[in-house]
């Protein structure tokens, strides 16, 4: 099989501010009603959408498909709650543990690990291989880390795919993790500096030096702490400012933000209350819950919460935006042969995926727009032909900003090469709740995406799953995914 990869380009930024597509705005004004009925559309049968996948007469490695067996994720937190005492590399091995345990996976049949972390500790900087170790994982199974902002797991993804398409590997764990409970905080830089050089000052001229070495040039502005900010480095922007502009740009109001929160709280209590995350989460201490869930979260108890990033006109509040999260997640990728081979039942092939970058200014959280446009132009398809949508919820605000984006002819015009890439059916998009819900630890957000689209596709008898995420540095990812039926 021949799998065409993305290209990372620039694009111009939009200048049009548009509206909210009607059906979407539809769909948000009727929360009132319960949990919208799904609509089951029949699976392809055009031999144009099956083509897209036929593999190259001229490719004369045998096809190597990579089906998506499983994954799991230790239940979402809030920072500083139930995980305060875990280290994120804690977390990552139990990820690793819950997966094995579920798919009784012989640790044996690993070829290689690779995980997605975005705040590291210095001490396990390579969280992957430490993670795999305290997991008893053999000591010759490679492993790495990547660092790819908000959708890192989905890069984790991606690369053990490419490892399995080149022959390299036949099966792999990758996933993510990421804690808040428990930062690295560091000094200022001119302390730190100091510091580094205390030791050669005191070897010069004793304790007595070295006090003199800590005082020379200090200023009473470089005593303080610096903890990680969720900002852009080279705007030097908070991300929330961006996803609050962003928004306004395209006309996205705050009662849809609101309306569109409530939705993604109410849907994922509702699959938790249903028991649809039980073969997804793995308990921690005995329990699957996941305590970010707000379900009887209203638009009015929503609204009543003041603007958090833009002040004090802003649309962005800490309700409609996703909250800081403990968490982590792992998937089961390998090839089909050797899912046959091994006795298991794969859920979805991965079939084609595509990283892309826009404008960090301008378009900072609009990348699933670009990759999305680019993934369905490159498979022959149209939206109608995707049953299953699993978008990443940042902000509210971000993800309406997206799909008012897919649904505008401006925007195609300006930006898409005048493809527009159309309308999302609402009953197709995020119906377990999303991360505005469940949460969003930055490193495992994309694998927890992957593994709920796959498990969709198969209870919803769809026949493809599309993924899509932003991510700062103005980085967007989207795959795709057909069911597994064989």
């Amino acid at each position: 099989m021949m799998f065409r990869h993305a290209i990372i380009r620039s694009h111009a930024p939009a200048r049009a501010a548009t509206r909210l597509p009607p059906s979407v705005s539809s769909s948000l004004s009727s929360l009132s009603s319960s949990l919208p009925s799904r609509s089951w559309s029949q699976s392809l049968q055009s031999s144009s959408s099956i083509r897209c996948f036929a593999s190259s007469s001229s490719d004369a490695r045998p096809s190597r498909n990579v089906v998506i067996v499983g994954g799991i994720r230790l239940p979402f937190a809030q920072t500083s709650t139930i995980y305060q005492k875990e280290m994120a590399v804690d977390l990552q091995r139990l990820a690793i543990t819950g997966l094995l345990a579920q798919t009784a996976l012989p640790k044996s049949a690993i070829d290689y690990v690779v995980c997605g972390n975005v705040i590291q500790e210095v001490r396990t900087s390579n969280i992957a291989r430490e993670a795999a170790i305290n997991a008893g994982l053999p000591s010759s199974i490679g492993a790495h880390t990547i660092a790819q902002a908000c959708i890192s797991a989905n890069a984790a993804i991606c690369t053990g795919a490419e490892k399995i398409l080149t022959g390299h590997a036949d099966l792999v764990l990758a996933g993510g993790v990421e804690t808040f409970s428990d930062v690295p905080i560091r000094l200022t830089r001119p302390i730190r500096q100091k510091l580094i050089g205390l030791p050669k000052a005191m070897k010069k001229g004793g304790p007595l030096g070295g006090v003199r070495h800590m005082l020379r040039g200090l200023k009473a502005k470089h005593i303080g702490l610096e903890t990680p900010a969720i900002a852009n480095y080279t705007t030097g922007e908070v991300i929330g400012v961006s996803s609050d502009k962003l928004s306004a740009k395209f006309g996205i109001s705050r009662q849809e933000q609101d309306e569109f929160t409530v939705r993604s709280h109410s849907m994922a209590q509702q699959a938790h209350d249903a028991g649809w995350y039980d073969d997804e989460i793995v308990p921690y201490k005995g329990s699957r819950v996941e305590n970010g869930i707000k379900g009887d979260s209203t638009v009015e108890s929503v609204a009543k919460l003041r603007p958090a990033f833009v002040k004090p006109h802003g649309t962005h509040t800490a309700a409609n935006s996703s909250f800081l999260t403990d968490g982590a997640s792992m998937s089961l990728l390998m090839t089909e042969s050797k899912a046959k081979e091994l006795g298991m039942q794969p859920l979805a092939y991965l079939r084609d995926w595509s990283f892309r970058a826009c404008d960090p200014w301008e378009e900072l959280l609009l990348g699933p727009t670009y990759c999305t446009s680019q993934l369905l132009q490159r498979n022959s398809m149209q939206m109608g032909d995707v049953g299953v949508w699993e978008i990443h919820e940042a902000f509210a605000g971000q993800i309406l900003s997206n799909l008012s984006a897919m649904a505008s002819d401006d925007f195609a015009q300006r930006n898409l090469g005048g493809h527009k890439v159309g309308d999302i059916d609402m009953d197709k998009l995020n119906i377990k709740g999303g991360s505005l819900a469940v949460g969003h630890p930055f490193g495992a957000t994309g694998s927890r995406l992957v593994t709920t689209a796959s498990r969709r596709l198969q209870d919803e008898q769809q026949r493809f799953a599309l993924v899509a995420a932003c991510a700062d540095g103005g980085l967007g990812h989207a795959c795709l995914l057909e069911r597994y039926d064989g």
